[in-house]
């Protein structure tokens, strides 16, 4: 039996595992207790910060990843259609804009019972990729309603295209 096996699942917490993918990565971060993790992630276009909390009672691991980028004030409206846009078209997690915060951000929460961390580390890893991939797909959008005033929706279709690959 290694180490790992002779822990009782109801006391490990899924940040370590966390803190294992964040290391592979090589990916500095600061565990700020123990249910948060905070780290700085550069993506293709602009940096995301991505916070872990892990909620011991609810059996929730959740993951925000928040863009390095504020919304203009004068494009809320039409950024909340694009919102509701884009969640339409998720099957896990979605995007949302804070009331006093306009910096947009993807969460999503995973439900870890009797956490193993071997596998654990797997969902966990899913989860950070999940996240990632639907971020840098709307990064455009986002970075339109954050450089340009009074945006409109035929302005964000382009952005909004599900395109079939990459230039």
């Amino acid at each position: 039996m290694d180490q790992l096996e002779s822990y009782d699942n109801a006391n490990i917490n899924p940040l370590d595992s966390v803190e294992d993918i964040l290391s592979n990565h090589n990916w500095t971060y600061d565990r700020t207790n123990q249910e948060e993790i905070i780290v700085e992630v550069a993506g293709k276009s602009c940096n995301y910060r991505l916070l872990f909390v892990w909620q011991e009672h609810m059996n929730a691991l959740q993951l925000c990843c928040q863009y390095d980028l504020q919304i203009k004030p004068d494009n809320i409206q039409v950024a909340a259609t694009a919102l509701m846009d884009m969640n339409s078209a998720l099957w896990m997690g979605h995007f949302e804009l804070s009331k006093g915060n306009l910096s947009p951000h993807f969460r999503q929460t995973c439900l870890i019972h009797e956490h193993d961390h071997k596998a654990g580390y797997g969902q966990i890893e899913d989860l950070v990729d999940i996240s990632l991939i639907q971020c840098e797909r709307y990064q455009s959008v986002f970075y339109i309603l954050a450089e340009n005033d009074n945006v409109d929706a035929e302005m964000l279709s382009f952005a909004m295209m599900e395109t079939a690959g990459e230039s």
